[in-house]
């Protein structure tokens, strides 16, 4: 006898992408597991799916096998795009094509990790609010100037949802669960997972300054905050410390106190690692990056470049150097 009570699971369709990061996928996944058997019944139904409909390694080299690739998806479907490292290079025409139609025919659609930056390759993320890893995060906004990405850890905007990756996408998918189980049913899936408490979508990402320092020197943490938010432009040391109210000669033996290096050369290191990851994680061109980090000549940067990192922006980013290298200089 057909019981008519019984609901078909919710399905979900989880796209994988070479090197994407294996906990930000077991993150996003496992809850769903973990809610069919503390429920009782198959409330979700989930499959792997991959632009070829081949096995797909993982940034940390594990293969995961998939059930199939890229085919029309029933209009309540909900597809969770998951990436990792090169993301942009996982933004293939295929892809972008296949997530912009099941859109149209109406599947939910959100990302974990750098699935985020393959979203907003496909528009799927115009007029959204999202999220996407820290450390993808200047370049994410160097290309997507008009799109409002936050720090946050989960983002869920409507039919859009996004996840900074890491174990984040499990407060992600407990929130999602939400408007389908009981309370008592999501706080039993998160003690399964020990993860509790479960953090809000108005958690931030990253430690705060002083947990990132180990230390609490208010003067210091503000300054440091300030350099965080120019790196484009940066302050010169005489205002950095006008604004602190203190002397530059103070501004100096407080870097070299707590943080054994001078307050330009922080800055520079923070402006150099901006610079590798947009090397790294975009096709902005060499004189772009440096340009996006403050340096109008491109041949101090590499100079910098390559004596905090031991190699040009040009090796960096897997192309021949186009000029001869020169010796270090000091940053």
């Amino acid at each position: 006898m057909i019981d008519f009570e019984t609901k078909p699971p919710k399905r979900f369709v989880f796209l994988l992408t070479p090197k994407l990061s294996m906990i930000a996928l077991a993150s996003a996944v496992d809850p769903l597991r973990l809610a069919n058997r503390m429920s009782g019944e198959d409330v979700y139904a989930w499959e792997f799916v991959s632009e070829t409909g081949q096995p797909v390694p993982c940034s940390n080299g594990a293969r995961i096998e998939v059930d199939g690739g890229l085919a029309d998806l029933h209009r309540d479907t909900t597809i969770v795009v998951t990436s990792g490292l090169d993301a942009h290079e996982a933004a293939t025409k295929p892809i972008l094509t296949w997530l912009r139609k099941q859109s149209r025919i109406g599947a939910r659609v959100g990302a974990v990790c750098t699935g985020t930056l393959i979203l907003a390759r496909a528009g799927l993320l115009d007029g959204k609010r999202c999220t996407i890893h820290w450390e993808n995060q200047a370049a994410f906004r160097e290309e997507f100037i008009d799109i409002e990405v936050t720090n946050r850890l989960y983002e869920i905007d409507g039919d859009r949802f996004t996840c900074a990756g890491g174990a984040a996408g499990t407060d992600m998918m407990l929130t999602l669960m939400a408007s389908d189980l009981d309370p008592e049913i999501v706080s039993l899936v998160a003690d399964q997972a020990i993860h509790t408490p479960i953090r809000g979508d108005r958690d931030e990402q990253r430690l705060s300054v002083p947990a990132r320092i180990g230390v609490r020197h208010p003067k210091l943490v503000s300054i440091i905050q300030t350099m965080e938010q120019n790196l484009e432009e940066p302050i010169s040391p005489s205002i950095l410390a006008q604004d602190a109210k203190m002397s530059t000669r103070q501004l100096e033996r407080l870097f070299r106190r707590y943080l054994n290096r001078s307050p330009k050369r922080y800055y520079m290191e923070l402006r150099l690692q901006k610079a590798r990851n947009l090397l790294l994680q975009t096709e902005m061109s060499v004189i772009n990056v440096a340009l996006a980090c403050g340096f109008t000549s491109p041949s101090h940067f590499s100079k910098c470049y390559r004596a905090h990192f031991n190699r040009t922006p040009y090796r960096e980013r897997g192309a021949p150097n186009a000029a001869p290298e020169t010796a270090p200089t000091d940053v």
